[in-house]
C-alpha cells in the first residue's frame, strides 16, 4: 500500500503518510494541519470515503468536511498496513525456521492467522478462535 507524498503550495515536501512527520519544522501544529489539508481534496485512499464515513457515524461522529474523512482513512489506511507488514514479518521468522526443499524457487507467504495474531497482540488487540473451532 504504497502512498504519495503529498507537496505543499510551492512545491516542496510536505509529509509522508509512511513516517507522519512533517518536513517542515517551522511554525505550529494546527498550522501545519491547514497546510495539510488543502492537498487532501485530490487524494483518493484505499479506504472508500463512503465506508470510512459509515464507521465513523456508526461511532457518533459526523463531518461535513471531506478532507476530514479522507485524513482518518489515511490514518486508518496506515494502521492495517502496519498491522499487514507485522504479520509479513512473523510470517518471515516462521518460515525461516523451518527447511525449504528447492531454495532457488521464489518464495511465497500465505497469510495466516497464525502470523496476525501476534501483529494485532503488539497493538494490544487480542484475537481467539471460539471454543467450538478449538
Amino acid at each position: 500500500m504504497a502512498v504519495p507524498q503529498l507537496q505543499n503550495q510551492n512545491g516542496g515536501e510536505k509529509a509522508t503518510s509512511n513516517t507522519g512527520n512533517v518536513a517542515n519544522p517551522s511554525g505550529s501544529a494546527g498550522q501545519q494541519l491547514v497546510d495539510f489539508l488543502p492537498n487532501l481534496e485530490d487524494y483518493t485512499t484505499t479506504i472508500p470515503d463512503a465506508a470510512t464515513s459509515a464507521f465513523l457515524s456508526s461511532a457518533g461522529f459526523s463531518s461535513n468536511d471531506p478532507r476530514i474523512v479522507r485524513l482518518i482513512s489515511i490514518a486508518g489506511q496506515k494502521f492495517i498496513s502496519d498491522i499487514t507488514l507485522d504479520a509479513l514479518q512473523h510470517c518471515k521468522v516462521r518460515t525461516s525456521n523451518q527447511s525449504s526443499k528447492s531454495k532457488t524457487k521464489e518464495r511465497t507467504f500465505t497469510f495466516t492467522m497464525e502470523d496476525l495474531a501476534p501483529a494485532l497482540a503488539e497493538r494490544g488487540i487480542t484475537v481467539r478462535k471460539p471454543p467450538y473451532f478449538v
